[in-house]
């Protein structure tokens, strides 16, 4: 169900979805992963609900922010494993369709201009381990399990592999894509892949308080900000410069 806080229907609704909630309070807008008895666990038509609600809440301008949550004891325990008997081989044009469905959901977050902080309590494993610090910043649990398990169900964690390798050291990554140990919310928060810690109940109000900020600034320069951050990340020093020069000459028509 998508609700405004008033309890109307929001033309972020998408009729029949059950597997996602859509909530505005005010600019901000919270997307809730909606599977709890499943822990949250990505199969195609939440992974599909959820790229359409991202996507939907970039193209709206009234939308300044954007809350990522999961509901129930769980963030989100990664793909739906379920559905892995049905993605063989002998199904390539499925299997295609699902990585690309996927890989496009894991990159997401970072591409839209409007911010994301994700809220994460309990498991945040495998793709939900990725979309957990996908997002711009990230609000932790205390009761956080996060990391990668996949190789002991004999799965590659190939999808978030680039996100692993730019967020954490490579002794880390390596160790727990190899290992599948899993992190506490002690050691994310050591290791910078997350934000703040809070208690597991105080997760949706803390990343609240970070999307507020957010909302309260002018959208135009936070999105040039969000561009250009990413932007830079990978450019040598003096072409980040030059996209840094090109930002400062148009801010200037940014001013309220």
């Amino acid at each position: 169900m998508t609700v405004t806080t008033s309890g109307q229907p929001t033309d972020a609704q998408m009729p029949g979805s059950d597997v996602l909630r859509v909530e505005d309070r005010g600019p901000v807008r919270v997307i809730t992963l909606n599977r709890p008895d499943k822990l949250n666990a990505l199969d195609t038509a939440l992974t599909r609900a959820l790229s359409t609600a991202l996507t939907r809440a970039e193209d709206d301008s009234r939308v300044r922010a954007v809350v990522l949550t999961g509901a129930g004891r769980a963030f989100c325990s990664g793909a739906d494993l379920s559905e892995f008997p049905s993605l063989t081989p002998d199904e390539p044009d499925a299997v295609l369709e699902r990585a690309a469905l996927t890989a496009g959901l894991q990159t997401r977050m970072q591409r839209m201009g409007t911010p994301v902080v994700s809220a994460v309590r309990g498991a945040a494993v495998g793709g939900g381990a990725g979309l957990a610090i996908a997002a711009d910043m990230t609000v932790v649990g205390t009761d956080l399990k996060f990391g990668y398990p996949e190789l002991r169900h004999s799965i590659v964690p190939a999808l978030v592999m680039a996100g692993i390798q730019r967020q954490l050291s490579r002794k880390l990554a390596f160790e727990l894509i190899s290992t599948g140990r899993l992190l506490s919310a002690t050691e994310v928060l050591e290791h910078g892949l997350a934000n703040r810690v809070v208690e597991p109940d105080r997760v949706v109000d803390e990343a609240l308080v970070i999307a507020e900020r957010w909302a309260a600034v002018e959208p135009r320069a936070l999105r040039a900000a969000k561009d250009l951050f990413y932007r830079v990340a990978d450019l040598p020093t003096e072409a980040a410069m030059r996209a840094g020069q090109d930002v400062n000459a148009l801010m200037r028509g940014f001013r309220r």
